[in-house]
């Protein structure tokens, strides 16, 4: 029985640190597991700890990448210049989210190295949350320090969102204006009313992406104008393995009491679209590195193998050598051949006609070697014309066959268009 993990696409997720009992111990939510597994790849949780970026070769094959939840993203790898924030503003954000704005450097540099490598070898990949984050980063956008600094308390009271509720994480709802004719726009067409592109959405995040990468397109948009989803048009084709995109918002958490019924039945899309392509990846993956098995012949098969084989080096000797006296007497054990041509049906045009030329059987070798007699009398003929020619009869005659065959290859060229 073949092992399961080398039939399964694989879906790398990283883990996320956190303590319990004083020691550090890595997870990942259950609901982001429990949707790949239900739409048919198998996640391979990828370790927090140190050194694991420099290993990720490892885990080939990657079918595809899945980024969600985790810390604050290292502000130096995207920000230029010094915070415009103050350090009074900065400690106040530090203690506000406090289990958020601890910098992890590690699950930085192996999501940031995953992320470039689904970037490079088009591997599907999906970020959520943080996930969108690394992806943008990743890719030269940049992010807000903490939204409600630098974004909210600059809007009037109408247009503020609330990103992050601590008092009611799961329950938390926001209002989003999904983009039309995107991809999220399709999964949630169904829900939408008339021209009302609103939905509302689970959130749990105190920053967003500020500037997007050139390469992405905007797929959702909340009330403070915060993007909430993008995407790569250029690499969106999930029949085709091709899936890039970063939702800030949690779609696996739109459900009421831990049940399976979801808030809107386009929240598992994002999910099922990318383990799609996930699959369809695999498949393109595979079909360029497969290799033919050997083939195991039981003892019958075996003995008409090595019969043929013989068969077939007695005929091409014959053609080398040219069929004699002596290796007339042997004609009988090309029967075995001849019986092969004519009955199996596995060769290939090519191959049936490489066998005959090489007088695999008596009677395609017999008219082989007499086509050969014939082509050489034609030749000789030809070159005996051609030598009571002067230059320029000659000359004529070679242009008018290069005219013939320029001809024929442009009707060529137009039956096969």
């Amino acid at each position: 029985m073949e092992n399961l993990s080398q039939v399964l696409p694989r879906v790398l997720v990283v883990a996320r640190r956190t303590v319990r009992k004083n020691k550090f111990v890595d997870f990942v939510g259950e609901y982001h597991l429990d949707l790949i597994v239900r739409y048919g790849c198998v996640p391979v949780i990828v370790p927090r700890v140190t050194g694991v970026h420099m290993l990720l070769e490892s885990f080939k094959p990657i079918h595809g990448v899945l980024l969600c939840e985790g810390e604050d993203i290292d502000p130096s790898l995207y920000e230029s210049e010094i915070s415009s924030l103050s350090p009074e503003e900065l400690q106040e954000i530090r203690e506000t989210h406090a289990s958020d704005t601890s910098i992890d450097k590690e699950k930085d540099s192996i999501e940031l190295a995953l992320a470039k490598l689904c970037l490079e070898q088009n591997i599907p990949y999906l970020g959520i949350c943080r996930g969108s984050q690394i992806l943008n980063v990743a890719c030269g956008g940049t992010l807000y320090l903490d939204l409600e600094k630098e974004l909210t308390n600059k809007l009037p009271e109408e247009r503020r969102t609330k990103h992050i509720d601590y008092d009611n994480y799961d329950e938390h709802r926001h209002v989003v204006r999904i983009v039309e004719n995107s991809p999220l726009h399709s999964w949630f067409k169904d829900s939408l009313d008339g021209e009302n592109m609103e939905i509302l959405v689970n959130s749990y995040h105190h920053q967003g992406v500020k500037r997007l990468a050139q390469r992405f397109v905007p797929m959702a948009f909340a009330s403070d104008g915060l993007m909430e989803g993008f995407y790569d048009p250029d690499a969106y084709n999930p029949e085709e393995g091709k899936f890039i995109m970063g939702l800030q918002f949690h779609p696996e958490r739109m459900r009421s009491n831990d049940l399976d019924e979801f808030d809107y039945p386009g929240c598992p899309a994002a999910y099922q679209e990318f383990a799609k392509a996930v699959i369809a990846y695999q498949k393109k993956l595979n079909s360029s590195m497969s290799v033919p098995k050997t083939l195991v012949l039981d003892g019958e098969m075996e003995s008409k193998r090595k019969i043929l084989v013989r068969c077939f080096s007695l005929a091409r000797y014959m053609y080398t050598k040219g069929a004699t006296g002596k290796s007339l007497s042997k004609v009988s054990e090309l029967e075995v051949g001849a019986e092969f041509l004519e009955s199996n049906t596995a060769l290939s045009t090519e191959q049936e006609t490489r066998l005959k030329e090489m007088g695999a059987t008596v009677r395609n070798g017999g008219s082989y070697m007499k086509k050969l007699k014939v082509d050489e009398e034609k030749q000789m003929i030809v070159r005996n014309m051609m030598n009571k020619m002067n230059i320029e009869q000659l000359s004529d005659l070679m242009a008018f066959y290069h005219l013939m065959g320029n001809i024929c290859g442009e009707v060529l060229e137009q039956k096969v268009s």
